[in-house]
């Protein structure tokens, strides 16, 4: 399922996920692709709860 209006990608400079959203990429599924980067899964588990996109340094942070 799509949503019908993605929230634009690489807005903010951190994002908390949830074990839910894993598998983690960036940009996130929910977001607009089409003025972002190539999607990069990111090893969020095996980084310590935490990780950075290689292309756009956004942060994300395993919250549960």
């Amino acid at each position: 399922m799509t949503d019908a209006h993605p929230t634009q990608a690489n807005a903010q400079r951190e994002y908390d996920v949830r074990r839910a959203d894993l598998p983690l990429s960036c940009p996130l599924p929910s977001m607009a692709l089409w003025n972002s980067h190539p999607r990069v899964y990111l090893p969020i588990e095996a980084e310590g709860g935490q990780a950075e996109c290689p292309y756009c340094g956004a942060k994300y942070r395993l919250i549960d």
